[in-house]
């Protein structure tokens, strides 16, 4: 709690009613008052609008049916209606974006991807630990992520949710021969994602025909999270996905996931089969891991048929990475806005003049097997 005392501090008392104008509209929901007061103060000093709080689900959905706000945050453990169950009932009679505030740990991250599952649209690991000179990134962190949240295209996030047939019409047992058939060797496969992510590349690499791929996940997440997304992604998919670890090796069919907290480079490719290194030092990126670390770095070591995919996301994490390797003379993809949670890091990659194809989500995969690679 010394981190979360020392953002308090970092607070003044406004008028939690007057954001800037053009600023999202905030209901903050937590059953902790200290932590409603902190987050609704930290939010208003940033010129974030906040028009309600509550202390539990039941009264979450009361406010927000009230208030009709842009985002809600919602803490995952509270007494009476906790947060998933909130999160679904939202969605069901107002819905409203929500930015899920879980804790940094394991168990953290099991429910904060239920709570995905059930319509949020992305979560916020509250920080632990103490006092340190990143007090005020995590703050920073916060009201970026809500201002990201409060953006989102809630259709696209919800879509697949209610339209499970349409993830199960190209599991990989529908991927058609012909489109593995396309692939001229062995295939490596870079894929960026950000808010909205989790959901976006599942769905694509349950498509995804394994033929001669091997694949390479960069989803901006913490440390305690990525593992745990690793393991989803492995049950989803008939790809054998695992965290990425320093020196790791992949070959057909196998998939890493980027670990949290550090960068992944692609350190040497032999043989159809890829090498790994963790990078834990560079800090002159915004984001941890960075897709352009990857991106770059596979566009300088793989001389094989190589494609780069930027899906859904806020910032221009990517954008490098993905010229770097059209410039290689990858085949490289974004998805398209209609499709996208976050229309940021797709756009800002497409206007670098590096994409050669924007796709639908659920054309992705496809494209991925029978592009130009």
């Amino acid at each position: 709690m010394l981190i979360l005392g020392a953002l308090w501090s970092m607070s003044r008392t406004t008028d939690r009613r007057g954001g800037r104008d053009g600023s999202p509209r905030v209901v903050v929901v937590d059953d902790s008052p200290f932590m409603r007061g902190l987050i609704s103060d930290l939010l208003s000093d940033a010129g974030v609008a906040v028009v309600g709080e509550a202390g539990d689900g039941e009264e979450a959905l009361s406010v927000v049916a009230e208030t009709r706000p842009d985002v809600v945050t919602m803490d995952v453990e509270m007494p009476g209606m906790g947060g998933l169950e909130a999160v679904e009932r939202l969605m069901e009679e107002t819905p409203t974006p929500v930015l899920m505030l879980s804790a940094h740990t394991d168990e953290g991250a099991e429910v904060t991807f239920e709570a995905l599952d059930r319509g949020a649209v992305d979560f916020f690991a509250k920080p632990g630990g103490e006092v340190s000179t990143g007090v005020s990134r995590e703050s920073d962190r916060l009201v970026e992520a809500v201002r990201s949240v409060a953006d989102a295209d809630l259709d696209a996030a919800t879509r697949e949710r209610d339209d499970p047939s349409a993830a199960a019409s190209r599991s990989p047992d529908a991927a058609s021969e012909a489109d593995a058939a396309d692939v001229d060797g062995p295939l490596t496969v870079v894929i960026a994602a950000s808010t909205g992510g989790p959901n976006a590349v599942e769905r694509v690499l349950s498509a995804l025909p394994m033929a001669d791929c091997r694949v390479v996940i960069v989803q901006h997440m913490p440390e305690a999270f990525t593992s745990r997304f690793a393991n989803r992604l492995d049950e989803a998919s008939a790809y054998d996905v695992r965290e990425a670890s320093d020196g790791a090796r992949i070959g057909a069919g196998e998939a890493l996931v980027a670990r949290g907290g550090s960068h992944t480079r692609i350190d040497s490719y032999r043989s159809g089969r890829l090498q790994v290194k963790l990078d834990e030092d560079d800090d002159s990126h915004t984001v941890t891991p960075a897709a352009d670390v990857t991106m770059r770095s596979a566009a300088e070591v793989i001389d094989d048929p190589l494609v780069g995919v930027v899906l859904t996301g806020m910032g221009s994490d990517a954008a490098e990475g993905i010229r770097a390797m059209a410039d290689a003379g990858a085949y490289t993809l974004a998805q398209s806005e209609d499709t996208c949670v976050i229309y940021g890091m797709p756009k800002r990659a497409v206007e670098t003049g590096g994409v050669d194809a924007v796709c639908d989500l659920d054309d992705v995969a496809g494209a991925i097997v029978g592009g130009e690679a």
